[in-house]
């Protein structure tokens, strides 16, 4: 499915980071965009102008936080020097320190998929790609320990993550990313023993 996309102009821009910050502040649902409008200092007609639908507004919020996710885990992710259990941990690694910048209430877009369950609407597809996305890139890690196996130990390793999104942003206990890496370190090393025989 192909997600359609705006140019963004300086007031629209402005829309966008009014937006992006009160729907990750406070749901999608209950932001209406006379809200939006006034906090971007534009007018409601502007931004319609600009996006369209409040859906579309939406779509931009999360592609826009999508694709800053994975410019900063790739900033973060080693390629060279380092093996694929170190590069499965700097996920995590990378994720903590993401977490701690952008997301005191959790990842975005379990956030959004609790609000937009209708895989009709256009930014289900996104929310969808960049779970996929994550699991793709851990299956591709593990299958470079071994291919053994590597599509069970990928989701392992994407429960212990995304989990511990969830328990970051309800805090539930005092970091949670560091302990899933911590315990994904330890199946990485149990896996890595199994491969040696």
């Amino acid at each position: 499915m192909s997600i359609r996309r705006i140019t963004m102009t300086p007031g629209a821009r402005r829309v966008l980071e009014a937006a992006s910050r009160l729907f990750y502040e406070r749901g999608i649902h209950a932001v209406g965009v006379d809200l939006i409008a006034a906090e971007a200092g534009v007018t409601k007609k502007t931004l319609y102008d600009r996006f369209g639908s409040k859906e579309q507004l939406v779509v931009e919020y999360l592609a826009a936080r999508d694709e800053r996710w994975r410019q900063f885990l790739a900033e973060r992710t080693p390629e060279v020097g380092a093996g694929p259990a170190d590069r499965v941990l700097a996920v995590f690694e990378a994720s903590r320190a993401w977490m701690s910048e952008n997301g005191a209430k959790g990842c975005s877009m379990v956030k959004a998929h609790a609000e937009i369950s209708d895989p009709v609407h256009p930014a289900f597809a996104i929310i969808t790609a960049q779970k996929q996305w994550m699991l793709a890139l851990f299956t591709g890690l593990v299958g470079e320990l071994g291919p053994d196996r590597a599509d069970e130990r990928a989701r392992t390793l994407m429960l212990l993550h995304e989990g511990a999104l969830v328990a970051h942003g309800v805090r539930v206990f005092p970091d949670p990313i560091g302990h899933a890496r911590d315990e994904a370190g330890r199946l990485l090393a149990d896996w890595a023993r199994e491969a040696a025989g």
